[in-house]
Formats: structure tokens, C-alpha cells, sequence
């Protein structure tokens, strides 16, 4: 992400999304209300029965509606127009979408708050950090992931062919030939700097030595690590033990998995060292209690109440963690009704 331009007193800022995960930042950031101002293109008829020709237009809407459209690569805008050029093609009052895209301006004004603020800062940084992919395999079969800003997206599987009832000549040419696909899939690889190979038993010990006999440069950025499992279970594993936390540094994903499998363990021990819903969050904030509060992000746009209780958290220098409602954190913070607090000390009843 990068910040073109900033006016805090008309509440601008102008920015270039430069990736998937900028424009989903955007999606959790932009509301209905908020005005846009970017370049687009809208169809105009010189009569009737011309054929409509698409014309490229500077337009400003009042958002009605976001949509990030992941597969499509773009976030989607649409709203009532206020005002555009050229004014011949542009008519105030009727509706259009804007598709934004990355390395595409785009001009937001808005009522920002302290949190939308951390999330252009957060998106900043992750535009500079190194993308983490995961493998997780054993001797029959892969999967790969990639760590993203809005959750885990599994990339492909691959299954080795042939049968264990195979000769063993056999079994050690298709076992040269799994291993030979899987490299060459990690080297059509792009922007990840580290590949965290793992899996149960001796298969990542053994590809990585397979790997590095054929390409000591690609293998140099692996990182060994076990779980039990060569599927997703094995990819949430990881995220549980922390692993990708220290690969990653802060990564999204893993910092709200690691936050609620804390969150769920002091519950089972029935510590008052945590609680959660709004009446309960609300009165730690208030009392500072709160030493860190976690929120769903989808929960913060919808509610103003949520949205009072995390200003107050940010004026009083509580960390606030903010889940993505679509990682596997943020389906558990949403299963406790995505609002929840670790506490300094235990609040009177």
C-alpha cells in the first residue's frame, strides 16, 4: 500500500493498493457513506440507437456498496454519483462501480478513525514483508498453502502416483517423480522469501535433502518444522504451535489463532483473567482492565456501540487485536459474539 496524499482536515487520503491483501484492508476499511473519488470507465450512447462506447471518466461516489471480489483480483464500489468528468458522460444522481484494482489510485474521504488508521499502517508493512508459503507433505501425498493478510488460502494437493504393491524399482521412480513435481512447482513460486516444509515422519528431511541436491538456492529458504497430518490439519497445527508467528514475525493469521487458543485455555481453567461480550468489554475498557481487547472486524463496522468501546480502548493505550472475520480466529472470536478482553485484573461483580 502506498499513501499518495493525506488531509486530515478534508479527510482524504489518496492511496495505490498494490496487492490482493491491500484491497481487502480497503474492504474492511471503506463503509457505506464514505465518498470515493477514482478513474473509471461508464458506457455513452451518442443517440439512441448508437452502439454504446466506454468512456473513461474521473468520478466521485457516496458508497453504497463494497464488494471484494478475491478471485477477480478487485474490489468493487458502487454507489450514487456526486460529480465527475467529463460532465457529458457523468450524470449526478445515477449509479456506478467503480473496479478497483492494485496500482490503481484511488481517493477516499472519509470520518477516520484511530483504527483505520493502524489498518493502513498494518497494510503498509505488509506490503514490505516477505510472503510465507507452507508445505506440508508426506511420502504420498502434498499440500500447499500461502499466508495471506485475510486468512490461509490452499494454493493445490498433489498425490504421488503408483501403489504400495508396487516393486520397489517402481516405488523409487514415482517417489523421484513426486518429489521432481513438487520442486518444480516450488520454483514457479513467486514473492515468497521462506517455504516451511512439514509433515510427519522423515518427508520433509528427505525432500528438503532431494531439493538440495537440484536446487541449493530454492531449499536455502526452507525452514523444517513436524506436524502430524499432510492436509489442512496439519497447516492449522502449525498455526496453533506458533510456527508461522516465528517465520512470519507478527503475521496476521497466526497472532489470532495463537490469541485464542490462549483466550480458549484461560476459559477452561475458568480464569477471570478474560472475559467477553459487549456489557463485559465494555466495563474492562471503562475500568481499565483491559490489557488487550480482540474484535471482529466485520462486528466493528456494523456497530457503533463496538466502534465507541474500541476509540475508548485506543484513547487509553489498550491494545486492540482486530480479527479478519474470515480466518479461522475470527470464526472463533465470532463464536463468542466477537468481542472479548484479556484483563489486567480480576473486575468486581
Amino acid at each position: 500500500m502506498k499513501i499518495v496524499k493525506q488531509d486530515r482536515k478534508e479527510g482524504l487520503i489518496k492511496l495505490v493498493p498494490e496487492n490482493l491483501e491491500d484491497l481487502w484492508h480497503l474492504e474492511r476499511i471503506l463503509a457505506s457513506g464514505d465518498k470515493v473519488e477514482a478513474v473509471s470507465w461508464r458506457s455513452f450512447k451518442a443517440t439512441p440507437d448508437a452502439q454504446a462506447e466506454k468512456k473513461k471518466i474521473n468520478v466521485t461516489l457516496l458508497l453504497e456498496k463494497i464488494e471484494f471480489a478475491r478471485h477477480a483480483n478487485r474490489l468493487r464500489l458502487s454507489g450514487k454519483i456526486l460529480s465527475g468528468t467529463p460532465v457529458e458522460y457523468v450524470q449526478a444522481g445515477s449509479y456506478h462501480t467503480i473496479d478497483a484494482e492494485p496500482d490503481f489510485a484511488i481517493s477516499i474521504f472519509k470520518d477516520w478513525k484511530e483504527h483505520h488508521l493502524s489498518r493502513l499502517k498494518q497494510a503498509i508493512a505488509e506490503t514490505k514483508r516477505p510472503k510465507v508459503h507452507v508445505l506440508v507433505l508426506d511420502e504420498r501425498e502434498a499440500l500447499l498453502a500461502s499466508l495471506r493478510g485475510y486468512g490461509v488460502q490452499y494454493e493445490w494437493e498433489l498425490e504421488r502416483s503408483g501403489s504400495k504393491r508396487d516393486e520397489s524399482k517402481r516405488q523409487a521412480e514415482a517417489h523421484s517423480q513426486f518429489y521432481g513435481e513438487l520442486l518444480s512447482r516450488l520454483q514457479r513460486l513467486e514473492g515468497s522469501n521462506k517455504i516451511i516444509v512439514s509433515g510427519p515422519g522423515f518427508a520433509p528431511n528427505n525432500f528438503s535433502k532431494f531439493a538440495k541436491e537440484r536446487d541449493a538456492k530454492l531449499a536455502s529458504r526452507f525452514v523444517i518444522e513436524h506436524c502430524t497430518y499432510a492436509d489442512r490439519t496439519g497447516v492449522n497445527e502449525l498455526l496453533k504451535k506458533g510456527v508461522l508467528s516465528r517465520v512470519a514475525a507478527d503475521e496476521r493469521v497466526a497472532l489470532e489463532m495463537q490469541a485464542m487458543e490462549e483466550f480458549k485455555t484461560q476459559i477452561s481453567k475458568g480464569s477471570d483473567k478474560v472475559c467477553y461480550g459487549l456489557k463485559n468489554v465494555r466495563a474492562a475498557v471503562d475500568s481499565s482492565a483491559a490489557q488487550k481487547v480482540l474484535v471482529l472486524d466485520e462486528l466493528l463496522r456494523q456497530r457503533k456501540d463496538v466502534e465507541e468501546i474500541i476509540e475508548m480502548a485506543e484513547k487509553t493505550k489498550t491494545p486492540v487485536m482486530i480479527f479478519s472475520h474470515e480466518s479461522d480466529g475470527g470464526r472463533e472470536l465470532a463464536g463468542i459474539g466477537g468481542l472479548a478482553a484479556f484483563l489486567r485484573f480480576k473486575m468486581s461483580a
